[in-house]
This record gives structure tokens, C-alpha cells and sequence, in this order.
């Protein structure tokens, strides 16, 4: 990584695409920021919100509108920075690419046994988590490190290359080929894949992490028989060490990454000449780091939005002087991300998302499915939060979209929200309040469901409450294990509270923890859009 600062000149574009809000912050030469906030899901207007959002910004720089549809003009843009759910999502809904997995032969189970772990050890139905995969492929090749488990002391090493034989390994070790790769069998094998549609593979063949050699060749042969996207082991996972997680992340990258080149191709075609040439436009990774957009991968950009807001609330809540440290609540639409910053960003290097372990970079972001649009459900006598949303399309009841009611829909309902200064962004025009009346009718129906199941009068102000009660403990959980689970005292900290529904449970969040101080930024609600802002940011050097 490394501190870069970009030139000054014309437009500078910071867009985070959550599953419910699109945020965009812009800088205009000689003008105050611009702040927006859309929505990510809007068919009926718009086809792709970032595009809407910079469609947006250049017509209030040039002082014009930009007809919807038009190609937008490159000429005033200096920069665009953007975090996008596209792969999160992918992984969540199972809906990446269909792929095959080519492994060493006798480990064509290697994914499926994975750990052997047993995360629910008592429950009496457990589901595994699908493969990502569709296809599975052995390849008949092996290699071994010289000497490893019979020579521990490494008396008998040697340093002498035979070729096709010993050969030194990126390690420095030396490595045994016990059986080399079969061109012709990895041909035949990759045009029956061709032949049955398949067009990503991933590979992943064992000590691939020192011994690069044959993915290498499998790549080629790959090319060769024109399969357009090859996720390597060797490449994709950092060059560690263990097979699982090696494998597990190239197979998440041949899934995710086709779906981010889609997507990247489409947002291009809604600038002239349908391409991106001529303007800088960078996304925001797991780690932190921007890449250029070309360089974009789905295995790296899983917590591409989440970390805009890291970002964002390190730059602008902690106080270096003090040194207290701060837990960031990014509250959503659709989940709530927590993380902890104490004048340095805490990474992890192997996590599990969706049941996939993901061996990259990221920052330590505990995710929980509670957020404005999590439903509200009565369920087998229990007041139940998520972890289904309403997302932005048909969003929260308040939406005038015929949607459930949700987290949202108790804020408002409760007087949390107030409509004349909630942006009129809803109804068929796109310039109606949020909807007060269908909230109280529908919260009036669910109580009365309630109190008919449960003897109970309560009243529909004190069912929004009680559904309140049950968001804040759930999103308290991962703040918890942040800091308690850590050894850290959760009252010594500073609560960095953003995200568009992050206000509206600060206070509660903060009494139910302890903590005394409140850190609320004046461009909160984009927080995570701010953070990939052209300030101080870290940028991918290679």
C-alpha cells in the first residue's frame, strides 16, 4: 500500500453502493460538496444507481440537465471511487458464475470436506453450505517438498536441480515432481468442460504455493481452449500455505469476478464512447485499498462498501491525541457492519462469508442482518428482526412501494423519523414524503394479531418498541465480540456512529454498552462514500 494524493482539477466522485441507499459525495471546483443519496434498486426510474449518481452531479456542475439514457460526458470527471455490493451479494444469493473446480487428482472432495468443522454441534438439522462450484475436475499431478516430513533437520537436503525431477520451488525448497502435468489429459479435460458451457474455471492443485509451475501451465491450456476467466490457487489466495482455503478462494474468485467484470462493463457503456478511458475510476477493496477498476476482483472486494466506512470514521472520529479508541456502527438498510479502531486498521487474513472461506486481506468487520429494511415478523409467540429485508425494491412500507413493515416503518412510526426532512425521493415522480398512514394501519393490524395470540393489550407504540429492543440487542452482539471477546472494555471506547439508519439507534446502542461518547460526523449518513474521498487514502501500488 501506499499514501498517494491526487491532482486538483475537475469533478472528484465518491460513490458507495449499499443494498438499499446509494451514497454519493462529489467535489466541485469552487463549490460546496454534494451530497445524494438514492436508491440502490429503482427500475421504474433509473437502471444502475452509481450511474444515476454521477448522471446527477455533472448536471448540477454544468448547470444543465443530462437526459436519462444519454452517454455521460467524461471531459469534466477527474475521479470516480466506488464501493459496490455486487460481489457481497452474489455470494449471499448464490448467484456468481457457474464454474468448475480442477484439482489434484484424489481431492475432488477437498471443498466439501473442508474442515471437518462442526460450528452447531447440537443441532439436529444441519445444513451445509452449497459449493460454489457446479463442476468438479481432476487433474492427474503431484508434487512434494523434498524432505519435508523425512527430514526435518534437513541433513539430506540438496540444492541440486534435476530437471523435471527436483526442481527448486519460490520457497527456496526444493520440489520432488512425483507426477507431471498431462497436457493432452488437461486438454481433453478442459474441452469437455467447453463442450457442457463452461467458460471460468478455478484450479487449484496441492503445494501450488511454492510450486506455481503447473496452474501456470493448466492457465495457458485454458486460454488455448477459450475459457475467458481462470482463478489460480497459486494467485488468488496470497500464495498461502493451506490447500482449503487456497482452493475455497479460487473458487469464490472464478464465481465473483465475472460478475464484477459484467457489472464494470455495463457501468462503462453509460459513458460516450462506452468506456471508462480518460477517467480514473478506482474501487474501494476488502482491505481498505483502492484498485484501479481493471484490476477489480471479486475475492477482494466482498467488504468493497463496508470498508469505505472504516475508512471514513478513522479519518474523521479518532482522536490521535487521546488515543481513545472507537467502534464504527455503520447502520444500513439491509445489514449493520461493526469494527473496532484504535490508531491503527485491524485486518484479518482468512475469514468465513456465506459459509465460503475466503483467504485475503480484510478488515476486521463483524457483519450482522439487522438494519432499517430487516422485516418485522410475529413469529411463534417471539418478536423477530430480520434477518429478511425489504431491501429498496419494495423497500420498508414507508416506501410507497406496498412493501412489509420493517425497522424503518418503527422509527417513523415512533416519531424517530420525520418525513418533511427524510428526502422525497418516493411514489411514481419521485417526489412524495414517506408514507405515515399505511405505516399506522399496518402496525394497528399487527398488534391487534398480537394481543389476540397473546391475552395482551399492548398498544401498536409499545409493539414498535418492544421490535426496537430486539434490533438493538441484535446489532450489540458483534460489538461485543469486537471488544469484550477481545479482552477490550468496551465503556473505554468511543461510539463512531453512520450509515442511514445509524442515528436512530445511537443513543440506545450506546446505553446498552456503556459508552459515554457519541461520535456523529456531519456527512454520517455517507459515511462509507466519504471514506473512499480523495483526502488521505490508501491506494493499491501493485
Amino acid at each position: 500500500m501506499t499514501i498517494t494524493e491526487p491532482a486538483a482539477g475537475g469533478v472528484r466522485i465518491a460513490i458507495d453502493r449499499g443494498g438499499t441507499f446509494t451514497d454519493v459525495w462529489a467535489s466541485l471546483p469552487g463549490k460546496p460538496d454534494i451530497v445524494l443519496k438514492l436508491l440502490s434498486v429503482d427500475p421504474a426510474n433509473y437502471a444502475d444507481a452509481p450511474t444515476e449518481g454521477i448522471r446527477r452531479v455533472l448536471s448540477l456542475h454544468r448547470g444543465e440537465e443530462i437526459p436519462r439514457g444519454v452517454p455521460l460526458p467524461k471531459d469534466d470527471l477527474e475521479s470516480i471511487r466506488m464501493g459496490t455490493t455486487v460481489a457481497t451479494n452474489a455470494l449471499l444469493e448464490r448467484k456468481g458464475t457457474k464454474h468448475a473446480f480442477l484439482v489434484t487428482k484424489g481431492f475432488r472432495d477437498l471443498l466439501q470436506i473442508g474442515y471437518q468443522s462442526r460450528p452447531r454441534l447440537f443441532d439436529l438439522n444441519i445444513v451445509k453450505p452449497e459449493a460454489l462450484y457446479s463442476d468438479v475436475r481432476e487433474i492427474d499431478e503431484r508434487v512434494t517438498i523434498e524432505g519435508f516430513d523425512e527430514d526435518i533437520d534437513g541433513i539430506f537436503k540438496t540444492n541440486k536441480e534435476i530437471p523435471g525431477v527436483l526442481v527448486k520451488g519460490t520457497s527456496g525448497d526444493m520440489i520432488r515432481i512425483l507426477k507431471p502435468l498431462d497436457d493432452s489429459a488437461v486438454r481433453q479435460t478442459l474441452k469437455d468442460l467447453r463442450a457442457q458451457g463452461y467458460d471460468t474455471v478455478a484450479v487449484c492443485l496441492t503445494h501450488s504455493h511454492v510450486f506455481p509451475a503447473h496452474e501456470a501451465r493448466v492457465e495457458e491450456l485454458a486460454l488455448e481452449e477459450g475459457f475467458t476467466h481462470i482463478s489460480l490457487s497459486s494467485m488468488v489466495a496470497a500464495k498461502m500455505i493451506k490447500m482449503v482455503p487456497r482452493g475455497s478462494s479460487s473458487s469464490a474468485d472464478a464465481y465473483l469476478t465475472p460478475e464484477i467484470k459484467r457489472y464494470l462493463s455495463g457501468f462503462a457503456k453509460g459513458f460516450q464512447d462506452g468506456n471508462l478511458d480518460g477517467v480514473r475510476c478506482d474501487f474501494m477493496q476488502s482491505d481498505g485499498g483502492l484498485v484501479s477498476h481493471d484490476r477489480f476482483s471479486g475475492l477482494r472486494g466482498i467488504l468493497s462498501g463496508p470498508a469505505g466506512g472504516v475508512v471514513g470514521y478513522a479519518r474523521t472520529s479518532y482522536d490521535a491525541s487521546s488515543g481513545t479508541p472507537v467502534v464504527g456502527f455503520d447502520m444500513g438498510g439491509t445489514s449493520t457492519d461493526v469494527s473496532r479502531f484504535g490508531g491503527s486498521f485491524e485486518h484479518v487474513f482468512e475469514s468465513v462469508t456465506a459459509g465460503v472461506t475466503i483467504q485475503s486481506p480484510q478488515l476486521d468487520i463483524n457483519t450482522v442482518a439487522a438494519g432499517g429494511g430487516s422485516i418485522l415478523f410475529w413469529r411463534n409467540g417471539l418478536f423477530v428482526v430480520g434477518p429478511e429485508s425489504a431491501s429498496s425494491h419494495p423497500g420498508p412500507a414507508c416506501y410507497r412501494k406496498g412493501g412489509p413493515l420493517t425497522v424503518t416503518d418503527a422509527n417513523l412510526f415512533l416519531g424517530r423519523l420525520i418525513p418533511d426532512l427524510f428526502p422525497k425521493i418516493f411514489g411514481e415522480n419521485e417526489d412524495q414524503p414517506l408514507d405515515l398512514e399505511i405505516v399506522r394501519e399496518k402496525f394497528i393490524a399487527l398488534t391487534d394479531v398480537i394481543n389476540r395470540d397473546t391475552g395482551d393489550s399492548l398498544t401498536p407504540e409499545e409493539v414498535a418498541c418492544g421490535f426496537l429492543d430486539v434490533a438493538n440487542e441484535t446489532m450489540c452482539r458483534p460489538i461485543r465480540a469486537l471488544t469484550e471477546g477481545k479482552g477490550y472494555d468496551i465503556a473505554s471506547h468511543n461510539l463512531a456512529v453512520f450509515g442511514g439508519a445509524g442515528g436512530q439507534h445511537a443513543c440506545d446502542i450506546a446505553r446498552t454498552l456503556k459508552i459515554s461518547t457519541i461520535v456523529i460526523h456531519k456527512f454520517s449518513s455517507i459515511l462509507s462514500a466519504y471514506g473512499k474521498s480523495d483526502h488521505c487514502y490508501l491506494h493499491q501500488s501493485h
